[in-house]
């Protein structure tokens, strides 16, 4: 019989990203970094002038966050725990959006924290690439994980039969940032969210 399958995201799941982030707008760029949920959009404003960057000038400065600070990244309490109780039963797949030529970064990067499973990088909507690891892995069930409500639409629009559990794991962002609409649950301690997905598992596999 197969096995379940976990689908997780990386950034503000399984590492921190946005604090580092904006530590690094503020030494190196001598940008204020705001951020009020998921969307950066009006989140970054010049000190010099107090002028806010537009989504062409801010798409650079992730991208040269990701190329040079990723080491700045730190693990989620729990995170790889769980995920190694998961990995017990359960196949387990990390799907992250980043651009394809970072995602050997990506993979040596969860190495130093001993989270040690396929990566798969993306661009877009995350239902696509969900319904190919479906194809691909052939799960009893599949628990999909992310801090982001448009993936959770889009997988849920993709693949309805998905467990779907958003989880924001940046004290600074998830009191502001309301529970996906298109997911199950939300949770953002992973000592919770493993008994969640637990229960998932074995309810769906014995359906």
């Amino acid at each position: 019989m197969s096995r379940p399958l976990l689908i997780t995201d990386c950034d503000e799941v399984l590492l921190h990203m946005v604090s580092h982030f904006r530590a690094w707008l503020d030494e190196a760029h001598d940008i204020e970094f705001t951020a009020d949920g998921g969307d950066f959009s009006n989140a970054m404003k010049r000190r010099i002038d107090g002028s806010y960057l537009s989504r062409t000038e801010m798409w650079p400065l992730l991208g040269g966050f990701f190329d040079t600070e990723m080491h700045r990244q730190t693990l989620v309490p729990h995170a790889r725990e769980a995920l190694a109780g998961i990995a017990g039963f359960a196949d387990v797949v990390i799907l992250t959006n980043l651009e394809d030529h970072r995602q050997a970064h990506r993979v040596e990067q969860l190495r130093t924290f001993g989270i040690d499973y396929p990566v798969v990088t993306n661009q877009g909507g995350k239902g696509t690439p969900v319904a190919r690891l479906l194809d691909q892995y052939g799960p009893s069930a599949a628990v999909f994980v992310d801090d982001l409500a448009h993936h959770h639409q889009s997988v849920a629009e993709t693949t309805p039969d998905v467990w779907r559990l958003h989880m924001i794991s940046e004290p600074s962002l998830a009191p502001n940032v309301p529970a996906a609409a298109h997911a199950h649950a939300r949770i953002d301690d992973w000592r919770e969210a493993a008994v969640w997905i637990r229960e998932k598992f074995a309810v769906q596999a014995h359906n």
